[in-house]
């Protein structure tokens, strides 16, 4: 049965991520904003929601170090396998987006979430600051939001969208989309890990990989869709809002349940692995390149050595 669970957890994954990709890009069209800003913030929040599902369920268990494990590996997962697969499918156009705003407040996002790692253990203070560096940044987003015009659409830019869809139907696809992919990717990981545990694969393995692999499973499925679609604004604003609210909403408000210190491993090696793999995405963010088959297979190579660094 477990692996029936699997399957039904992947393909809820791809039904819900197909409708957050359709909704967002028809959200987006209806309010006059770009569909990056909706990226950036409702699918990128949630398509987090698996995430703050298992940190708090983590704390509630007394296991903080899983938290932040969750974390840090999903936020690496985010950009070296999110991007990877879907630009390895499709490739991602993604010359026609203006993203440096954006890339820069998640650098430095993860340069704070480092600094306050090695002032560890996380207690309510970081938790508040995290916090409030994420309300600055949401207005921001909000007010760019108002600033922007309405544009003209070509008809590429309106592939798969439904220029006449109600707004009863994108709010129920919006609807759909938030609760199918945490939905999806809890009934996909905790069934993995049965069938994990049977093998053998020991817990703190299944804790670094299978668990931050299986929350980035929504993310995965909105990139690949949106990459499918040919919606890169969508793909790469997903990725980039993911991982500021993986840093710093959910770790935040984790740290205001309780302390959450920070593994030795983590502050040697894992952290930064994720800060390194941020950086990957300079070239496309700032000289205009495209995130072609070739480098989603670099990508996803580089995510498969860190896989065999972490289980070794």
């Amino acid at each position: 049965m477990a692996w029936f669970f699997v399957v039904l957890g992947l393909v809820t994954l791809l039904l819900a991520g197909d409708f957050l990709v359709r909704a967002a890009v028809n959200l987006a069209l209806r309010l006059g904003i770009s569909a990056l800003v909706v990226s950036l913030t409702v699918v990128a929040f949630g398509t987090s929601a698996p995430e703050l599902l298992i940190v708090l369920s983590a704390m509630a268990d007394d296991a903080p170090g899983l938290a932040m494990g969750n974390i840090v590996g999903s936020n690496t997962a985010n950009i070296l396998l999110v991007l990877g697969l879907p630009a390895l499918v499709a490739g991602l156009d993604t010359t026609g987006f203006d993203t440096k705003k954006v890339f820069i407040f998640m650098i430095l996002a993860t340069v704070l979430f480092i600094i306050l790692a090695f002032m560890g253990p996380f207690s309510w203070w970081h938790g508040g600051l995290m916090l409030a560096v994420l309300a600055a940044i949401l207005l921001d987003q909000a007010w760019t939001a108002r600033r922007v015009s309405r544009v003209a659409l070509t008809t590429e830019d309106l592939n798969g969208v439904d220029t006449s869809m109600p707004g009863w139907k994108i709010t129920l696809y919006l609807l759909f989309g938030l609760v199918g992919l945490p939905l999806g990717a809890k009934v996909l990981v905790v069934n993995a890990e049965i069938i994990a545990r049977e093998f053998g694969v020991p817990e703190t393995a299944i804790g670094l990989t299978l668990i931050a692999v299986g929350t980035s499973l929504p993310e995965l499925a909105t990139t690949t869709v949106a990459a499918i679609r040919r919606q890169a604004d969508v793909a790469l604003g997903n990725v980039i809002g993911s991982n500021m609210f993986n840093l710093l909403a959910i770790i935040g408000i984790a740290a205001l349940v309780g302390p959450i210190p920070v593994a030795d491993k983590l502050l040697r090696f894992d952290l930064w692995v994720m800060l390194a793999a941020s950086f990957l995405l300079i070239p496309f963010v700032f000289f205009g390149g495209n995130i072609t088959r070739i480098w989603g297979a670099a990508l996803t190579l580089l995510y498969m050595a860190y896989l065999l660094v972490v289980l070794v």
